[in-house]
Parts: structure tokens; sequence; C-alpha cells
């Protein structure tokens, strides 16, 4: 198979804090506005998630509208994950936080010792799609619990949220590119720290006005960032300017590539 993941370009950075914008604001919205409680809500995403993955794993090459329709549906179910242990089975974010870490942990170290490699520049098996698919659920899981966690802890505003986490991605960016920070661990940081940005994001622009948001309400949230995943898949589309222009050798061992 070819390479099954996008190139990461600044593309992809700006469609993946789309997506998890939406994830929340689409949660949001679903669970509380429309009523459909958090239970029902997980039910349906999870099916709609579990038949992207279907159609994803059953291409043999990226292709841009399945990629980041399975990112949009996993970034939903990652954030309901969370929200079910926290408000439905009352479990503290602390403990959350920690499990969903360690499991990102183990999936990691299985993945490396399974595969030789955790380069996302060689997914072109199922199995390392397995892992792939398997570690971006957990980093959406654990985005939203380390990120729920701070807010509250903190009693930041939803601006300020959405502040600090930006910074701490540009923190990121520089130690990757100035002190030679690892570029797998770069990555997956800054994967980790995209979800509680753009769950501030969400939160912010879908917030009350006296509550410190924008205003804009959860279901305009919701498709003013869908109308720019749209464009931007449509974008991609046609261009293709991240995708993967050769086949990639299954054989790579290379971490930080």
């Amino acid at each position: 198979m070819f390479n099954k993941v996008p190139e990461i370009t600044l593309y992809f950075w700006v469609i993946k804090i789309l997506c998890t914008t939406v994830g929340e604001s689409a949660a949001d919205y679903l669970n509380s506005t429309l009523g459909f409680g958090l239970g029902n809500t997980t039910i349906v995403m999870s099916v709609l998630l579990a038949a992207s993955l279907v159609a994803q794993f059953r291409l043999r090459r990226y292709i841009p509208a399945v990629y980041w329709t399975t990112v949009v549906l996993i970034s939903v179910v990652g954030t309901l994950i969370t929200d079910n242990l926290t408000d439905g089975l009352g479990v503290s974010l602390i403990v959350s936080t920690v499990v969903f870490a360690l499991l990102l942990a183990m999936t990691f170290v299985a993945w490396h010792r399974v595969e030789g490699t955790l380069s996302i520049h060689t997914i072109v098996t199922r199995r390392r799609e397995t892992f792939y698919w398997l570690t971006v659920l957990f980093t959406f899981a654990l985005g939203t619990a380390a990120g729920d966690l701070l807010t509250d802890r903190l009693g930041l505003g939803l601006l300020t949220a959405v502040v600090i986490f930006a910074v701490a991605i540009a923190v990121v960016y520089i130690a990757y590119r100035w002190i030679r920070l690892g570029s797998v661990l770069s990555f997956w940081m800054a994967y980790v720290l995209t979800r509680p940005l753009g769950g501030s994001t969400g939160d912010y622009l879908g917030g009350a006005t006296d509550e410190g948001g924008a205003g804009l309400g959860t279901l305009a949230t919701s498709l003013l960032f869908l109308a720019a995943i749209v464009a931007t898949v449509v974008y991609l589309t046609v261009t293709k300017a991240d995708a993967v222009g050769e086949r990639a050798t299954d054989g790579s061992a290379v971490l930080d590539h």
C-alpha cells in the first residue's frame, strides 16, 4: 500500500485544529442542545466512526475526504469517552489523565516493539494503521482530560485557555527547531496539545458572552468549522498538496523521519 496518512504540512495542523474544535462543539451540540444525552450521542458517533474506519482501512492510499472524516469522528468519540468517564461515572480528571497517558505510552511501546518504528511516514500495513488510529484515539481522550483538568484547576477564562494551549504548541515547535527535540516526540506532543487548543477554541466561540465566550453557539461554531474543513479537504484533494508522492518502504526502522 501507499502511505495511508498525509504529509505533515501546515495544512495538516490547520485542519487538525479545525477537527478538534468541531469535536468539542459538535459533541456539546448533540449532547446538550439537541438533548440526545451523553449515552445516545456516544452510541451514534461510535457507529459512524466504525463505518468511517472500515472505509479508511479498505483504501490502499491516502484519500483526504475519508481520512479527515475519520479524524473528525474520532475527535468527537475521544471527547465523549472522557466526558462519559467524568460526567457519567464520576471518574476524576486526574485519574483519567493518568490512565490515558499510560494507555498512550503502552501503545507507543507496543507499536515500536512490533514494528520497529514509530514513523508516520510508513503507515503502509494494516497493523501499522491499527496502531496509528489507536494512538490518535488516545491522544484525543488524553487531550480532553488533561485540558479539562488544567482549565478546571486553574479556573482559566475561555480565551485565556486558548492562548495558553497555543503558546504550549509554540514552545514544542521551538524545542523541535532549535533545541533538537526529537521529531516523533515533538509531533505527538503537538498532536495531543491540539486537542485542548481546539476544544478551548470551540468552548470560547460557542460559549455565551456572559460566560466569557464569543456567543456564536455550538451549532454555528460546528457549521463554521465544518465548512472550513470541507473547503480545505477539497483543496487538498484537487492539489494533492499533502499527498505522499512515492510508495513508502515497509522495512523502515527510522524513528525521527
